[in-house]
């Protein structure tokens, strides 16, 4: 209903081509305007005046990574909840409305923040801020609404992860990776804790979390910050700020094992090979994380690059091969390595060619080109991202919530620039060598067709008329 998945890639983000881009490398990419309301609410101004719209955004610093420890899927479906009414909001009314103004809405959670969104003409905008700022603090669904979402919430569970082998296998590999952590938690829960979940639990949650000084107001759009503050003021600033609870989160052990899962499904007609890491988000280590960043582009930034080029068109063994770093994260980012193999390859030989491409690169680096080439990339693909209205909207809110500045987001391109070979071939070594884990080891997996049934025995015929 009101989960969407969001992937972003920071590095798209920012700054346009040509001489656009050699402008914008020299200031903000999107001189962003912010200030804090006194309640703690911070606020961001993202001015686009191509229409007379708006995107209306609100990020909460909280997801899955703070709930209780046998409560998984309380955030999500805290997330359902809010379209459930308040005093004065029927349930199922405040999206009602948002269409009836001629806008559309939405809200997604991840580990470590909830966010709802709104876009829509900007002369709107008050009305839409006074029903956030209602939901903020005031939401309170019926009970059958709250029975009623609470199956809606276990159908997409079983559509989303059950029904699907890829989406069921890496929840799994997750939580293998995540020993003693809670993104090792699905975010969506498991099955048979969200079945459990009372309003009580879920309003004690809310109570705790839901406040202006745990949100982050994004606004993009025809607006200005001398224009949007009084209005922020009006609505957001009566709210009280609330005592927010330590975000503590234990910590992923040592580990000196590879773990390797393995899964045959019915559903899977082609194997696949995954490998999933543990790597430092930007939050915890931006020289490495940026460094990261530059390696995906280089090694799964289309076909020129070296995954592609080697296993698909020099050594024709697999139909594609990716990697993928997410580092937007509070705690530890993720990166991702899979392969298809072609028909008649055997799927160890497709790992074993990743595997040494991942040497080259530790023994080798990279190439002066492959490093232009890499952010030239990544530069051009974000040639529209600045005139989108929704698009700086979600790169701010997220990284903002995911621990990182506002400037970190406005000067991207300049710490893009400043990534070296030496950078980039010491992160690899890191965290991606292959016969050194670093006590950070990686969860192989191996997704793999049902497995033939054996042929029956053939029946024993006697020997010299004995019976059998």
């Amino acid at each position: 209903m009101k989960k969407i998945r969001i992937l972003i890639v920071l590095v798209a983000l920012f700054v346009t081509s040509g001489a656009h881009a050699q402008e914008q490398a020299q200031g903000k990419v999107y001189n962003a305007e912010t200030f804090t309301l006194q309640n703690g609410m911070q606020v961001v101004v993202i001015p686009n005046h191509r229409a007379p719209v708006v995107t209306h955004m609100i990020w909460y610093r909280v997801g899955a990574a703070d709930e209780p420890r046998g409560l998984t899927g309380m955030a999500h479906y805290l997330e359902h909840l809010l379209f459930k009414g308040t005093a004065t909001v029927k349930a199922g009314d405040f999206s009602k409305r948002i269409r009836a103004l001629g806008g559309n809405d939405n809200a997604f959670t991840a580990q470590d923040y909830t966010a709802f969104f709104e876009s829509f003409a900007v002369e709107h905008l008050e009305t839409v801020m006074k029903m956030e700022a209602d939901r903020m603090m005031n939401t309170n669904p019926p009970p059958g609404d709250f029975t009623s979402e609470q199956k809606v919430v276990l159908e997409e569970r079983r559509q989303r992860t059950e029904n699907d082998p890829r989406g069921f296998f890496s929840e799994q590999m997750k939580a293998l990776l995540f020993v003693n952590h809670p993104y090792g938690n699905p975010v969506i829960g498991w099955q048979h804790e969200v079945g459990a979940l009372t309003w009580p639990q879920i309003q004690k949650f809310y109570k705790e979390h839901y406040g202006p000084n745990n949100a982050i107001l994004v606004i993009s759009g025809d607006i200005t910050a001398a224009q949007l503050k009084p209005l922020a003021e009006k609505y957001y600033g009566p709210l009280k700020p609330i005592a927010l609870p330590a975000r503590e989160w234990t910590s992923v052990p040592p580990m000196i094992a590879t773990p390797e899962l393995t899964l045959h499904h019915p559903q899977i007609q082609q194997p696949v090979f995954m490998r999933l890491y543990r790597m430092p988000s930007l939050k915890e280590n931006k020289e490495e994380g940026y460094a990261l960043s530059v390696l995906q582009e280089i090694l799964d930034g289309g076909a020129a690059t070296r995954f592609y080029k080697s296993l698909v068109v020099e050594q024709k063994i697999a139909t594609d091969a990716n990697f993928s770093y997410d580092g937007m994260a509070i705690s530890d980012g993720t990166g991702w390595l899979s392969a298809t193999p072609a028909d008649g390859v055997a799927l160890d030989v497709v790992e074993k060619a990743l595997e040494a491409e991942l040497r080259k690169v530790i023994k080798d680096g990279v190439t002066d080109q492959e490093l232009a080439e890499a952010k030239q990339r990544m530069q051009d693909s974000a040639a529209f991202a600045r005139d989108s209205l929704s698009g700086p909207a979600m790169v701010v809110g997220q990284s903002l919530a995911s621990g990182l500045t506002l400037d970190d987001v406005e000067y991207w391109p300049q710490h893009l620039d400043k990534v070296t070979k030496e950078q980039i071939k010491a992160a690899a070594a890191k965290y991606l060598d292959p016969d050194n884990i670093n006590r950070r080891p990686y969860i192989s997996g191996y997704l793999l067709p049902p497995v033939a049934p054996a042929a029956p025995a053939e029946e024993t015929k006697p020997v010299n008329g004995a019976k059998q």
